[in-house]
């Protein structure tokens, strides 16, 4: 089959690797069947000349410290860089309707490319908060199979306040209104981070002290605060993804 692509933006090689190898092991992917990009270490033509996102099986943008919704002025050279490549990437992928999975950064780059708002009203801290299918997410063929309401865990900074005039709203959560929408039939953006369990959310907390997630003292506090969630469910809609697209 066609290998998946995970489009990455995390500088730190353990952050990096570990998402990486969440994604592979909730999607059940060998090595060779989840290609990474590492597109904060180089350029996108670089690293893969001619990319094409229809040459694979599906596209998975993955989180990061980026906020799109940044003013210019403040964004760095290599996040500029980052979001003029993956903007022109999900022009052909939305204009092609091909698959993407975007997990929390995926939310500010499709709202704010294509036409919605994307701000800080709606930042959760980090957490598991409950998130609440709506009927069409009900009746999604990604989300299909799963219970209306299930905990996913959360962590950011912006998030759409209006979503673009053409998504489709699939879950909410009490203190984040768009927390999965989709475009076209094929391509989703997840605020939550599907690929989390309690083990990764931990080392997240920990390698992220410094950024701004939470006051760096209170580290022990907000790690005792997530252990003995429950975030089995969005798992599997690594699973489902990985499954509906590689055939």
């Amino acid at each position: 089959m066609r290998p998946f692509v995970l489009l990455a933006t995390r500088a730190d090689d353990a952050v990096a690797d570990a998402e990486y190898e969440a994604f592979r092991r909730y999607g059940s992917l060998k090595p060779d069947e989840l290609v990474r990009v590492r597109l904060e270490a180089g350029a996108l033509e670089r690293a893969v000349p001619g990319f094409d996102p229809a040459e694979y099986a599906g596209l998975i943008i993955g989180g990061g410290p980026f906020n799109a919704s940044d003013p210019p002025e403040t964004k760095s050279a290599t996040q500029r860089r980052v979001e003029a490549e993956l903007g022109e990437v999900l022009d052909d992928v939305v204009a092609r309707d091909l698959p993407l999975l975007g997990a929390c950064y995926g939310v500010g780059l499709l709202g704010t490319r294509f036409g919605g708002v994307v701000d800080g009203t709606y930042g959760e801290p980090i957490g598991a908060v409950p998130v609440t299918l709506t009927d069409e997410g009900r009746r999604d063929p990604l989300l299909a199979g799963l219970p209306t309401t299930f905990e996913a865990f959360v962590g950011h900074k912006e998030a759409c306040t209006t979503l673009p005039p053409d998504a489709v709203l699939l879950a909410s959560s009490p203190s984040c209104p768009a927390q999965v929408f989709r475009l076209g039939r094929n391509v989703y953006a997840t605020q939550f981070h599907p690929e989390l369990d309690v083990a990764g959310l931990v080392a997240r907390i920990r390698a992220y002290q410094y950024d701004g997630y939470y006051p760096p003292a209170e580290v022990d506090a907000v790690v005792a605060s997530v252990q003995g969630s429950d975030v089995a469910v969005p798992p599997r809609m690594v699973a489902r993804f990985v499954e509906i697209f590689r055939r």
